[in-house]
């Protein structure tokens, strides 16, 4: 059964909605996107004829800010995706008290099967057809799976010629010569040890300082996330990337890790490690678990056999609502998404905000207004969470809520 993320986010707000007794007519106006846009972008392929691709953009609402939100390039975007991930970018901008809504944009295709100069065309052609609805007041895009700081730079060279606007704030990701921020590349994997830090500090989850991590995934989140969790004494004992994952319950020692990932293109048979799959990874007796990889990994048919006391969503959605009642069941703290992998948002704030200000911030500088704003977001959800006795979750979502709900009146 395919699970759908919109349905999803639907019913986690409707979770939080009952749980702090929201105004019902707010609650149904957040369960609808603003507006989304279908595109058809026609692209002169290299042999000179022609392909069209469909793009997206959804804008959820922007009650605090411009709509924000990534542009992914992927064979299995579609319009309930965009959609749910543009509804998890307005609660994640405002759990995190950033001005800005919630968008996001794709484009179905594999980009592994375009030339460089194909995907060019294909970045700017996706910008002549949306430019009108996007710009620094109004919807500031940024990279998202499969895109990056380049594809950043080809989109808003384009919009800038189409609009007239030369802002470098419309938007972010973008490489640090051409206006990106210090410190971006790190944000998300060292916001979600913040989050992690805090959690521990709280003694919500009693944890030894040598407590055992699993990671799912060996993106660029993962691998912040787990150099500053080792660098503060947290044991990494599994890893895994898309073919497969390693074991070792002494810890793996993540710098050698990869160091051999580099060398041989994939974590299977690390010297003093067990191979395991991904759904091992999961289910192993560990102290803490981090799904950085894809969304529905935990799901009613695996959540019992989680050993973790511990979940950090570095990915987006990777919970199912009816795993999340089994680990409320089972005591597994489980920290939202929408919390744990907004130091990627906070951090595109601030370009944005360099950007509109014309200054240029270090990367200590990012990195200590990143730590303080993490830390007192989960300040905030905390007090949600013992003010009504429910998830992290569930704090998570009526916090964002009662902040967007706020604005919209």
């Amino acid at each position: 059964m395919t699970i759908n993320p919109f349905e999803t986010a639907k019913s986690q707000l409707q979770q939080a909605a009952e749980t702090a007794h929201l105004d019902k007519d707010k609650v149904e106006q957040l369960k609808n996107p603003d507006r989304y846009v279908e595109v058809a972008i026609p692209l002169k392929m290299d042999n000179g004829s022609q392909k069209i691709f469909t793009g997206f953009r959804s804008q959820h609402n922007n009650a605090r800010g411009p709509y924000k939100g990534g542009i992914r390039f992927h064979q299995d975007v579609n319009l309930d995706e965009v959609r749910a991930l543009s509804f998890w970018m307005s609660f994640k901008n405002a759990v995190v008290n950033v001005p800005f809504g919630g968008g996001k944009g794709g484009i179905i295709v594999n980009p592994k099967e375009l030339s460089a100069a194909e995907l060019e065309r294909l970045s700017r052609g996706y910008v002549k057809k949306i430019y009108p609805i996007i710009g620094p007041e109004t919807d500031v895009p940024a990279p998202d799976v499969n895109t990056t700081g380049q594809i950043m730079g080809w989109m808003l060279d384009e919009y800038q010629k189409r609009s007239f606007n030369s802002s470098k704030a419309t938007f972010t990701g973008k490489s640090l010569d051409n206006g990106g921020s210090q410190g971006r590349e790190e944000a998300t994997g060292f916001g979600g040890v913040y989050v992690f830090e805090e959690v521990v500090k709280s003694k919500v989850v009693g944890l030894a300082k040598d407590a055992s991590v699993a990671i799912q995934g060996f993106g660029n989140v993962s691998t912040f996330f787990a150099q500053a969790a080792e660098k503060i004494g947290y044991k990494i004992v599994a890893l895994s990337d898309s073919k497969g994952g390693i074991y070792n319950p002494e810890g793996l020692g993540f710098e050698k890790v990869l160091a051999y990932k580099k060398s041989s293109g994939a974590l299977k048979d690390f010297p003093g490690a067990k191979n395991i799959s991904n759904e091992q990874l999961l289910e192993l007796p560990v102290d803490v678990l981090v799904p950085a990889a894809l969304e529905n990994v935990l799901t009613k048919d695996n959540a019992e056999k989680v050993k973790a006391k511990l979940i950090v969503e570095m990915a987006n959605g990777p919970t199912t609502p009816e795993a999340d009642i089994i680990f409320a069941k089972n005591g597994v703290a489980v920290i939202p998404d929408i919390l744990a992998n907004s130091g990627g948002v906070c951090v595109s704030y601030y370009e944005w905000y360099q950007n509109m200000k014309g200054e240029s911030w270090n990367k200590e500088q990012v990195l200590e207004k990143l730590s303080k704003q993490i830390k007192l977001a989960f300040a905030d959800v905390l007090e949600q969470k013992n003010k009504y006795n429910c998830t992290f979750r569930t704090a998570a979502y009526v916090l964002a809520a009662q902040r967007i709900i706020d604005k919209m009146e």
